[in-house]
């Protein structure tokens, strides 16, 4: 058996390599490839287009020079466009910028539409009250801004003739049309009879109007704080000024015993 020497051995080929980088910045982000930017020391390219922390254009400037400006404002260097000619960077508070981020995320997923997909199940034969509670939790999922899947479970005979599910769906689906209109007609699925209601208006707008009667409601409570705060600290500045009051006739009064023991005693002399 011939063994290769080992100048003719390939040279082992690093795991998560990217052959477009240079070998620096695969060793710099290693295994973990981040989607944060890069910045301060973490800028090595030799110059930067610098972006001032209003925005301004200051040019092309070295890196060291960038870095000592972010340095003296207290501020950080952050690389903006890194693929740029040369790079594009930034002075900026990153954790406040980081903070911020966070906030304006948060917001909109809040604003996202999170419809759900809510359903009703009864039977052919449903009494009128029963009808007239479905009916309504039907009207509360829809002004909730969710779906609703109506099923009519059929029984014995009733699977050969399921015309009178279709009606009673029809008839449901006219009760509540002021609030939702049909996304998918009657149909029937072995010994079901299933419809599809879809809200008219989107979830977001209940959240929207959720939102805004709790920071209205905030609002309220944070001045009835407000005011109740400033009636103690009126109070308390009251208490204090009238014990004021109350202590300058008796000081006065101490003054004026003092002396008069002190000319009767220059008297007695």
């Amino acid at each position: 058996m011939r063994i290769a020497p080992a100048s003719a051995c390939h040279e082992p080929v690093a795991l998560n390599r990217l052959p477009d980088e240079p070998r620096e910045e695969q060793q710099r982000i290693g295994v973990i490839i981040s989607d944060e930017p890069r910045i301060n020391d973490e800028i090595r390219v030799p110059q930067v287009r610098l972006i001032g922390p209003k925005g301004e254009q200051v040019g092309v400037i070295a890196t060291s020079v960038a870095l000592n400006l972010a340095k003296e404002a207290n501020l950080d260097l952050v690389e903006v466009a890194p693929n740029a000619k040369p790079p594009v960077a930034k002075l900026i508070d990153y954790g406040k910028f980081k903070y911020n981020e966070k906030i304006k995320a948060r917001e909109a997923r809040r604003n996202q539409s999170t419809a759900e997909i809510k359903e009703i199940r009864f039977r052919l034969k449903i009494d009128d009250h029963d009808f007239d509670v479905k009916k309504g939790h039907v009207t509360r999922f829809l002004n909730g801004g969710d779906k609703v899947k109506v099923t009519i479970m059929l029984r014995g005979r009733e699977i050969s003739r399921p015309i009178g599910g279709v009606e009673l769906l029809q008839r449901l689906a006219d009760d509540v049309a002021e609030y939702g209109t049909i996304e998918s007609k009657p149909k029937q699925e072995g010994r079901n009879i299933i419809m599809t209601l879809a809200p008219k208006g989107k979830k977001v707008h209940t959240q929207s109007e959720q939102r805004r009667r709790g920071a209205e409601s905030r609002a309220e409570r944070q001045a009835r704080q407000a005011a109740r705060l400033a009636a103690k600290q009126e109070a308390q500045a009251q208490a204090v000024a009238e014990a004021k009051a109350s202590v300058s006739p008796q000081t006065s009064d101490m003054k004026k015993q003092t002396s008069k023991e002190g000319s009767n005693a220059e008297d007695e002399n």
